[in-house]
């Protein structure tokens, strides 16, 4: 199963003439989460070649205009383009005031359902048979969240050769598959890690945009194979991000060493920084699995 996701944007409030304004696209095995959706977001996927008509579902951190401000044109465009499924979109409730304001007198041939995230709400907002997306509170100037995005725990996989060996039915495949032990026709019992292996683990994607320094999220994001995490200023303007509520390079990897997360990775970088090699060499001190996003780039998790 494909699980990765490609950055779109990793520009913070004024785009450049080189990065977009934050969008990220989370593939799990071909069905596509749209994470923010700033201004270009479309262009993006269009120039990346990633299909409008996969995103089902899209996910809006905060209503500040450079997480949102592509999200209208994109609906637009898949109204032209005939779509007829409907299309899943999860934020804050004051989004969906706005979105009913612009779309009052359109048309778009398929349903926009919207899903509230209530103030400080953390807890479980989508699930499905593969994945499940959870949200937790951020700090920032208004209402910010993060998301966790993570597959489901698989079933165990059954060592084939028992099959016959002990004249396996299919209720009792399903039953070890589910971590049961196996009782013979002479009534012993054959331990489940007799006849399994253990299932992978499962993969998980972690997305903090925007927040400042803020230990309380570890709790939600501990452990995840790739934290994307803001890092709008290097550490000589740590005054001005706690002032704005965003973080410094400095402060993302401290996030991910105490999370213990296997991946970090930085943007939603200020447009008044043209070398972008200082995050990545200061987030070095404390966190050394650490990358600068870069636009386009798809990142998989094996």
């Amino acid at each position: 199963m494909t699980f990765s996701v490609t950055v779109l944007g990793s520009s913070s409030a004024l785009p450049t003439s080189s990065r977009f304004p934050t969008a990220h696209l989370l593939n799990a095995n071909e069905r596509f989460f749209l994470i923010d959706c700033g201004e270009g977001t479309q262009i993006q996927l269009r120039k990346y070649q990633i299909r409008f008509s996969k995103i089902n579902h899209i996910f809006i951190s905060h209503l500040h205009g450079d997480h949102y401000f592509g999200l209208f044109g994109l609906i637009s465009s898949l109204s032209l383009l005939g779509r007829t499924n409907d299309l899943n979109i999860y934020s804050h409730p004051e989004l969906e005031e706005i979105l009913n304001f612009q779309l009052k007198y359109y048309d778009l041939g398929f349903n926009l359902l919207f899903h509230a995230i209530q103030d400080k709400f953390a807890g479980l907002i989508y699930e499905d048979k593969q994945i499940m997306v959870s949200t937790f509170p951020l700090k920032h100037r208004v209402a910010s969240n993060g998301f966790v995005f993570k597959e489901k725990q698989k079933e165990k996989n059954l060592i084939k050769d028992m099959i016959p060996y002990y004249h396996l039915g299919i209720r009792d495949i399903l039953k070890i598959k589910n971590g049961d032990d196996f009782i013979d026709q002479n009534g012993n019992v054959i331990p489940n890690q007799r006849l399994t292996h253990p299932a992978k683990e499962p993969r998980s994607y972690a997305f903090c945009s925007d927040t400042a320094y803020d230990p309380t999220i570890i709790e939600h994001i501990n452990g995840v194979n790739i934290l994307y995490h803001e890092s709008t200023f290097a550490e000589n303007l740590a005054k001005r991000a706690e002032e704005t509520g965003h973080s410094t390079a400095k402060q993302a990897a401290q996030i991910a060493h105490l999370a213990e997360v296997k991946k970090l990775l930085l943007g939603h970088f200020s447009a008044r920084y043209k070398d972008l090699s200082i995050f990545q060499q200061e987030a070095k001190e404390i966190f050394s699995e650490v990358e600068n996003v870069i636009e386009g780039h798809t990142y998989k998790i094996e």
